[in-house]
């Protein structure tokens, strides 16, 4: 049996943000304009998207905190301002002026944070 190690399951992980996430705006995007779309089944699957991203900056810290593993700037940055922007989504979802635009706000947000764990999967490679 092979271990994954840390880096491995880091990266793997990227992915799962990235496609839950993408996913996720795609739907409210959608749901923003038909109301057809929304269902209860949207408002649930926030959550396990959300909890991802911090899920992956926990274990890139942990990544981090090895020995020998420098962290690029920019790196961290789009990591960190991932969990901001999981943080601003839940503090404007009840706010008066978004209320007809919760979808909106929900689907645009989970599209920046697909965008974030993109350009930081590729961050240095190009």
């Amino acid at each position: 049996m092979s271990r994954v190690t840390l880096s491995e399951l880091h990266q793997a992980f990227a992915w799962i943000v990235i496609c839950s996430n993408g996913l996720l705006g795609m739907w409210f995007v959608v749901a923003q304009r038909w109301s057809a779309a929304r269902t209860r089944w949207m408002w649930w699957s926030v959550a396990p998207a959300q909890v991802a991203v911090v899920i992956e900056a926990v274990i890139g810290a942990s990544l981090a905190s090895q020995p020998g593993i420098v962290l690029d700037d920019m790196h961290a940055l789009y990591g960190f301002s991932a969990i901001a922007a999981v943080g601003i989504l839940y503090s404007y979802r009840s706010s008066p002026f978004i209320r007809d635009r919760q979808y909106m706000l929900y689907g645009a947000g989970s599209l920046f944070i697909m965008g974030l764990g993109l350009r930081n999967l590729f961050l240095g490679q190009g």
